[in-house]
């Protein structure tokens, strides 16, 4: 890579140059970030990485230009603005004693003995010592999307984190500031007191006149482009008028989040369009254009710069972690909260960047280029451990605090039956007959999408839907049950039934899980059904069935462990039990020795009358075991996970072959339960094992009760 790097730079700069395609490559990047899942590589680290690569200390095949400096700095904004927005006051209220108290412990323990290892150590100056610890007691939020893929947005660790944010950041900024000023020739009491002047106005603005203005706003006018651009305007502006009272501008992002959280409700459409673009763009944006301006291979060959960075990157790390580990004994707290908070807090970014380019600005020249590089080699390792951290804490956290009462799954009408081939219509009609809820009118839906081809052959495709729907309906009729149908043309197959869900809400969809094909991988269903999969977080099931679904003697249900922390285990189970009541068969549960109790515990609630059998399977490599003891009549339900979520496990990944090789002499019902988000509506940034993914400020949707 340096060898190329120094081509690309002697002859001349950049390899791109121009904005357009500056421009589309970014996006082509956003784009592609989301598949390095499959490497296990967090989407924030993907990012970074990315834009090492591309920067001038990668392959040099983009400049950084202005558009990274805007887009970046409002990517950043945007971070904080966004924590303070989907903030919960009335948490805040309850836990905003906690928040202060960690967040003076997050930003003195840092600042104190990270100032001292600066003078004592590394050898700065005291001035320049008071700004180093100042970058350590700093932390932004960066990590703070992925809690919301769990539903733990009001956690109260996740709101004690936030709340100590600010906090942090404050004091942070508000030395720099001091220490900033005191080298000015005109730093008297005049100064400070003019300071002071600027900040008590600044708030009556932003607390008094804001919400005023804003609620009026709000209710004057509906138009979605000018509520969306007023929020924009209240953001920027409350940055812009915070720097211009010496303030940092991501303290008046914060401040003007919580200006506006009351004013926007967390389901509305308003919110959702603000997530959607600051996850889809800016802070995508942010995160690459600080991966361009590391330099990697300063690590390789400054032995000076080499000392500084594992210093920074040892003392930061170290001293953010202790902050929680006092923390957690304060308030005795669990470990998950523990390493949850450590993950949250310790991310280095736009603070510490802010820190850094006033004190080397040639009016203050208090750092030099090596603590520059030293920076910004902080705020990538900071980011990475920050990531890991983030997605062990909330994952196991989410395990601890989630309860079978709350894993009821979304709640909505209808059954979609999406059908595409001619001799499965009758087996996935039977299937959404059996699991719809019957005391829901009107609960089942057909649906067939053909692809808009422009020619013939999308009419052809057309009417051959029509023909299926008909088949369909025909038979639900016939079991007296009522069944919407609805036969649409789309360009891309998995948009029309995505947009079927959400414009009629559907609560689970049913797919036919169709034969492999010659060069499919071995964790792929089909490029569809992949794609469902991944843009749909409420109940998918895909179903090959080699005999009719009402001729079943036996239905044989694999469950992995963790199971039960699912937000939609419950709805599945209810689902699967109404299998065994309508066809009158026995369910037999393979599951781990901790998830058996829950399913036992319901069905002897709720189904008591259906016949049982349980089984313990501690090792999901004992499923290989089952096809020997399954015949033709019966058929298998694999419950499985999406990746990144708690019960995701990577064997997984290979289930698509192993159901083509061992189970094709049976039914197969492959299960993605419902999971929090809602990707049809946003797209997320920071997620579990780097996926995309996906958050969503309306979790609680899908805390709703069972169907």
């Amino acid at each position: 890579m340096t060898a190329l790097s120094q081509i690309l730079l002697s002859a001349g700069g950049a390899l791109i140059t121009d904005p357009t395609w500056t421009f589309s490559l970014v996006l082509l990047i956003i784009l592609m970030a989301p598949f390095l899942s499959r490497f296990y590589i967090p989407y924030i680290v993907g990012l970074i990485l990315a834009g090492i690569l591309i920067g001038q200390y990668g392959f040099n095949i983009i400049e950084r230009d202005r558009s990274f400096e805007i887009f970046g700095q409002v990517g950043v904004y945007y971070i904080m603005f966004m924590a303070a927005l989907e903030l919960d006051v009335g948490s805040v209220q309850h836990y905003g004693r906690r928040g202060f108290q960690f967040g003076v412990l997050t930003f003195l323990l840092p600042f104190v003995l990270g100032g001292a290892v600066s003078h004592w150590v590394l050898g700065f100056d005291p001035l320049t010592s008071v700004l180093m610890g100042c970058i350590y007691g700093s932390h932004t939020l960066v990590t703070y999307p992925v809690v919301g893929r769990y539903g733990l947005a009001k956690h109260r660790t996740v709101v004690v984190a936030v709340v100590s944010t600010a906090v942090a950041m404050f004091a942070a900024l508000l030395i720099l500031t001091i220490t900033v000023g005191s080298l000015s020739p005109d730093s008297g009491w005049l100064r400070w007191l003019i300071f002071a002047g600027k900040c008590v106005a600044y708030f009556i603005v932003l607390f008094i006149i804001y919400p005023k203005v804003g609620r009026w706003f709000l209710r004057r006018y509906s138009d979605n482009v000018g509520q969306f651009i007023f929020i924009l305007v209240t953001m920027s502006f409350g940055a812009a008028f915070a720097a211009l009272c010496g303030l940092e501008g991501l303290l008046g992002a914060f401040l003007a989040g919580l200006v506006c959280n009351r004013l926007i409700p967390r389901t509305s459409p308003l919110m959702n369009r603000i997530e959607f673009v600051g996850n889809a763009l800016f802070i995508p944006y942010f995160l690459i254009g600080v991966g361009m301006i590391v330099n990697i291979r300063v690590l390789f060959t400054d032995p000076h710069t080499i000392w500084l960075v594992v210093v920074m990157v040892v003392t930061a790390t170290l001293l953010k972690f202790l902050a929680a580990l006092v923390q957690k004994f304060l308030t005795h707290g669990s470990w998950d909260s523990c390493v949850l908070m450590f993950g949250l807090t310790n991310a280095h970014s736009a603070g510490a960047l802010a820190i850094v380019m006033v004190a080397s600005s040639p009016a203050v020249g208090l750092m030099d280029s090596s603590v520059i590089n030293g920076a910004v080699m902080l705020i990538l390792f900071s980011c990475i451990f920050s990531s890991f951290a983030t997605n062990y804490g909330v994952q196991r956290l989410a395990m601890k605090d989630t309860t079978p009462e709350k894993n009821r799954g979304s709640f909505h009408g209808k059954c979609l039956v999406t059908y595409s081939q001619k001799d499965s219509v009758e087996a996935m009609t039977m299937l959404a007959i059996l699991i719809r809820n019957p005391y829901i009118p009107d609960s089942l839906m057909g649906l067939s999408v053909a692809y808009d081809e422009g020619d013939t052959s999308g009419e052809d495709l057309y009417n051959r839907g029509k023909q299926l729907l008909e088949k369909a309906q025909e038979m639900a009729t016939a079991s007296d049950v009522s069944m919407t149908t609805l036969n649409r043309i789309s360009t891309n197959i998995v948009s029309g039934i995505l947009h079927t869900m959400r414009e009629y809400d559907c609560g689970e969809v049913i797919v036919c899980l169709a034969d492999r094909t010659t060069g499919m991988p071995k964790s792929s269903l089909g490029k569809v059904i992949d794609s469902l999969i991944e843009g749909c977080h409420r109940e998918v099931m895909a179903l090959r069935s080699i005999v009719p679904v009402g001729t079943l003697r036996r239905v044989v249900v694999a469950v992995p462990s963790k199971a039960e922390y699912e937000v939609g285990f419950y709805k599945w189970l209810e689902h699967i039990c109404r299998i065994g009541e309508q066809l009158d068969c026995p369910l037999v549960y393979h599951a781990h020795p901790q998830t058996l109790p829950y399913i036992v515990g319901y069905m002897a609630r709720l189904h008591a009358s259906v016949r049982a059998e349980y089984h313990e399977m501690s090792q999901w490599g004992q499923l290989m075991n089952l096809p020997s003891v399954l015949s033709e009549d019966e058929m298998i339900v694999i419950v499985t996970a999406r990746q990144g979520f708690i019960s995701y496990r990577r064997e997984f990944d290979s289930l698509p072959l192993q159901i083509h090789r061992y189970f094709s002499h049976t039914s197969v019902m492959l299960l993605y339960p419902d999971e929090w988000g809602d990707p049809m509506e946003d797209v997320s940034i920071f997620a579990p094992n780097g996926r995309a993914v996906t958050r969503k400020s309306n979790w609680l949707r899908h805390m709703l009760n069972l169907k």
